[in-house]
């Protein structure tokens, strides 16, 4: 294994050891902002800024997905100079950057700021942009072959449309909304001019949409770079970035939803060279392997969340706490339930939400395969139906348990799975040959088809039984397997010393601008794995004073409380108000009482009623003596996890603000703007936070021994004692007999006990080491009562080897 340091750029290489994400909000933080930051991220030892999406959004976007320009640099940021600023003085401080960049799609709630999409929509299929968008025009589209947009409440709105004459050109307007009208078509009423154009407006729940979305945002309109002149006009300014030397690197948003990621990735690789980084957001399910055929440095670090995630709970809670879950909801919470739940709203999700894009699929099906005739009418001399295609669809989509099974590891999955439901169900196997004849045959539906299972993965489990399940609710993560319950350290110590190997660059991560929960809360949260009994003692009591208005969601809830409550139990209006922001989020992702489509103000009002109950009253006194009496616990776990990150395989990404502690919830929570005049004023204090500490040690390590990290080993070490099972430690260094670097820490300490470490020792690797936590000294055999004296974690740098033998 090559043990170079990672370089990134062609004319000015940096090393990458490190990265720290960047939030860009043209309201809060600008490339103006971030350049007055670059002094303060390189002495905490960061080695790239990675910035969110910088192209021109829409307007009074916070986080950037929704562009809506791609061919510039956002005006609200600082736009093209300013980001040129920024790259100059990250390479003043011997730094470069990162850049996120969003190929999938683009934002189109307001089509006079896309001029792509306005364009496409005026002048129909004469348009320049007409193939730049994965429009639906065939004859049976359901439309009349025009593109539906779903934006009215109902179907006799259309005749609420009138012509707004204000501007320069006139616009059809349906109350706030405004759409082109094509030259020639402006005379008669506003309905008779609206049936003329090559779009046509319909109920937003009429199941019609004309072109391809991301996910069921219909706010959000796919692009095809497949095709190779889109490509070029959705890359120009990244182009331009690379041909000017301004980034080092890209992390690309959602492939999946590509209609061939393998193939964008190999041109975008082409693009930008074979030095420069480049990690895609692929989220793997368990035991699902990154395909080694990609032209990448690996995923965005999902995986590695994940697991170190599980690694710090305690398997003995399992009983327990599935007990709770099944008084609460029902359920276990199991493997088997989890499994059973995401095949069924997988199924619901297709139904409902993407029945647009299975119609599509179903449809292209069809037409690759010779069988044109429209719903529920014979096709063949067989019993043949269009709804028993659809059927069929539904069936082996539901069951893919991963985003997409058509990247090169997974080639035995389909089958298998097309196999299992015909075996289970005969009368879908005619339906089913002709689904494999077109997925075998045609490179379009085998696209569709791919996109939608990455679709309905996405909205059945992260965006709806993530807020189901309540058993443990840390495990309910992007990527996550909650069904699962921990993860054995041999297994951890296995795949990270496989990722050492296989994917050195990847990145890791514990907390994102898409995670449910920050790292910390998460951490919290996974604790109550070790006290299940005492936390289910404790919710029983609260339920008895302030009943949650569903149980089901209640049990959710209540760990949700736990992970964000003040340790000095003073609930501050800004939290309450953060608390009821997300709990609304949360119910309506549920979809149980209420949903973003079918809204109960009244449910709603009750849950954010228990809120205030709860806060307000005994239930919230009794949560801030649950808290604090843990406190010692869930900070060791959040410091652990934060040291092993830092320290192991891949490229670790610090979310912003998260060198200290941090209590985010979903977005947008977790995109509020960071207290950086404190955090920069811990930079040479004298004492700080622990896990200030903890970040700004293992970050200048990296920057001093990258050869240890990038490309090189990653050897576990084991704990000898009677409380061996409650440390999980490793070794780094360039090669496997030349360790330098020790990363130990804690887990499990609720059951430490009186006993505490007495007699569990560590055998170090040979010469003298410190703690760069503490500046103690260490060699040889130490215990861990002496170790672990002032904290739960130590990151040991060699500072001499061991003397040859004479």
């Amino acid at each position: 294994m090559n043990a170079t340091p990672v370089t990134a750029g062609a004319a000015n290489p940096v090393p990458l050891t490190a990265t720290y994400r960047l939030q860009m909000r043209p309201d809060a933080f600008t490339f103006a902002d971030a350049v007055d930051l670059v002094d303060y991220l390189a002495a905490l030892g960061v080695s790239h800024l990675y910035l969110s999406p910088v192209l021109t959004a829409a307007d009074g976007s916070t986080h950037g997905y929704d562009v809506v320009d791609p061919s510039t640099v956002s005006g609200g940021l600082g736009g093209r100079s300013g980001l040129v600023a920024l790259a100059g003085a990250a390479r003043a401080r011997g730094m470069g950057l990162i850049v996120d960049i969003v190929p999938n799609h683009v934002g189109v709630a307001d089509a006079r700021q896309n001029l792509w999409w306005w364009d496409a929509l005026r002048h129909g299929s004469e348009s320049a942009y007409a193939d730049f968008f994965d429009f639906d025009t065939a004859a049976d589209n359901g439309a009349d072959g025009k593109v539906a947009l779903p934006v009215l409440a109902s179907g006799d709105d259309v005749h609420e449309c009138t012509v707004d004459r204000s501007g320069t050109e006139p616009m059809l307007a349906y109350y706030d909304k405004r759409f082109p009208i094509a030259p020639g078509t402006d005379s008669g009423t506003a309905t008779e001019i609206h049936d003329r154009q090559s779009y046509r407006l319909v109920p937003w729940d009429s199941g019609l949409i004309g072109y391809r979305r991301f996910f069921t945002v219909s706010d959000l309109a796919a692009v095809r770079v497949e095709d190779p002149a889109v490509f070029d006009a959705v890359h120009a300014q990244v182009a331009s970035w690379i041909s000017d030397d301004l980034i080092d690197g890209v992390r690309v948003d959602h492939p999946d939803g590509l209609a061939d990621p393998s193939g964008y990735l190999q041109r975008l690789r082409d693009l930008i060279g074979p030095d420069r980084w480049l990690v895609i957001e692929k989220i793997l399910a368990e035991g699902e392997p990154l395909d080694a055929t990609l032209p990448v440095d690996g995923t965005t670090g999902y995986d590695a969340l994940n697991e170190l995630a599980a690694v710090f709970v305690d398997p003995r809670g399992e009983s327990e706490l599935s007990a709770l879950s099944r008084t609460f909801t029902g359920a276990d919470g199991d493997a088997e339930w989890v499994q059973t739940q995401e095949h069924l709203l997988g199924r619901q999700v297709l139904e409902a939400g993407l029945a647009a894009e299975l119609h599509r699929l179903v449809r292209t099906i069809l037409r690759s395969t010779g069988n044109t005739a429209g719903t529920d009418t014979v096709l063949t001399e067989t019993p043949l139906t269009e709804t028993m295609v659809r059927d069929a669809v539904i069936a082996v989509v539901s069951q893919v348990p991963v985003y997409r099974a058509d990247y090169a590891p997974l080639s035995t999955l389909l089958p298998r799975i097309v196999g299992r439901v015909g075996g289970s169900d005969t009368a879908l196997e005619p339906a089913l040959e002709v689904l494999v004849q077109a997925l075998s045959t045609d490179p379009e539906s085998a696209a569709r088809f791919g996109q939608v299972c990455g679709a309905a993965t996405a909205k059945a489990v992260e965006d709806c039984l993530f807020y189901r399940a309540a058993r443990l609710i840390s495990l309910q993560e992007v990527g996550g397997t909650p069904g699962r319950f921990g993860l054995d350290p041999s297994e951890f110590h296995l795949t990270w010393a496989q990722r050492a190997r296989s994917w050195p660059r990847t990145m890791t991560t514990l907390s994102t601008h898409d995670t449910k929960r920050s790292e910390d809360v998460r951490a919290r949260i996974g604790v109550l794995s070790q006290v299940p009994r005492l936390w289910a003692d404790c919710v029983a009591e609260w339920e008895t004073v302030a009943p949650s208005p569903d149980p089901a969601i209640g049990a959710f809830l209540w760990q949700t409380l736990f992970g964000v409550w003040p340790v000095d139990g003073v609930v501050t209006d800004s939290l309450r108000t953060r608390l009821r922001d997300y709990l609304r989020k949360a119910l309506r992702e549920n979809g149980t009482r209420t949903s973003w489509t079918e809204v109960d103000d009244d449910f709603e009002g009750a849950v954010l009623a228990w809120l205030d109950t709860v806060c307000d009253g005994p239930c919230g006194a009794g949560m801030s003596e649950f808290v604090a009496g843990l406190e010692p616990h869930w900070s060791s776990d959040a410091l652990g996890q934060k040291l092993l990150q830092l320290l192991g395989p891949g490229i670790p990404d610090i979310y912003q603000g998260t060198e200290l502690w941090s209590d985010s919830l979903v977005d947008p929570d977790n995109r509020r703007p960071v207290d950086y005049v404190e955090r920069r004023r811990l930079l040479d204090a004298g004492e700080v936070p622990a896990k200030f500490a903890v970040v700004r040690a293992a970050l200048r390590l990296r920057r001093e021994k990258p050869a240890s990290f990038v490309g090189g080993a990653y050897v576990p070490l084991r704990a000898c004692g009677p409380a061996a099972h409650h440390v999980l430690a490793y070794g780094r260094g360039p090669h496997a007999d030349e360790v330098d670097v020790v990363a130990v820490v804690s887990r499990h300490t609720v059951s430490l006990g009186a006993q505490g470490w007495s007699g569990t020792v560590l055998d170090l690797p040979p010469g003298d080491w410190i703690d760069l936590l503490t500046e103690r000294t260490f060699s040889g055999r130490v215990r861990f009562d002496n170790l672990f004296a002032e904290l739960p974690v130590a990151a040991l740098s060699r500072v001499r080897p061991s003397a040859p033998i004479a």
